[in-house]
């Protein structure tokens, strides 16, 4: 027989419309937003607006899960698509003015499908879901600056796009080698770190 607050986490686990799974939905339709702003309108200043919009209210829905205890099985998946695809899409309309962003946006491509694939494999196998790590956050983190500096900063000096492309990509193949072992080993092992 179930508890109530086992009733209560289990209610939430498979909720669908919760704060936080609106907003991950909100930025998943934002993404044509700043494509048509950036890339037809060609008006960076409210594209990279939008994006700051969009990474605030990552911020919030993570906020709102934990303390709220909203966390829901639909949010798990839904959080991290609207991040990557956000990233991916504000990566391709930079492609547009900036040759070089064909390296991260690649990279990501590669990092994810890896990830995608190798963590469904650890699900499979151990029936835990493993969270970002550090070097991930900082890989986010870093994305997210350059991209945002390159959206305001219309005539960004070559040198500087060049440097900042490059700590990007470092940063991805270093989480991508770390997520890697550690994937790798989990699928070995067959159970958790």
């Amino acid at each position: 027989m179930k508890t109530r607050s086992g009733e209560r986490s289990n209610d939430i686990q498979s909720k669908i419309l919760t704060i936080p799974n609106i907003l991950s939905f909100f930025r998943l339709c934002l993404i044509p937003v700043i494509m048509w702003l950036y890339c037809v309108e060609e008006n960076y200043f409210w594209a990279g607006g939008i994006l700051i919009l969009s990474g605030i209210t990552d911020t919030v829905d993570g906020f709102v899960a934990r303390r709220f205890h909203m966390a829901s099985d639909l949010g798990k998946m839904l959080d991290p698509v609207a991040d990557k695809m956000t990233q991916a899409a504000m990566l391709f309309c930079l492609l547009t003015r900036f040759p070089l962003m064909i390296l991260p946006l690649a990279l990501m491509v590669v990092k994810e499908t890896f990830m995608g694939v190798t963590g469904l494999l650890i699900i499979r196998r151990t029936g835990s879901v493993f969270g970002a790590d550090w070097h991930g956050k900082v890989t986010t983190w870093l994305l997210y600056a350059m991209m945002i500096l390159h959206v305001f900063w219309f005539n960004i000096p070559v040198t500087v796009s060049r440097a900042l492309t490059g700590a990007c990509v470092i940063m991805m193949v270093i989480s991508l080698i770390l997520y890697g072992r550690h994937n790798l080993k989990a699928l070995k092992d067959g159970k958790p770190e």
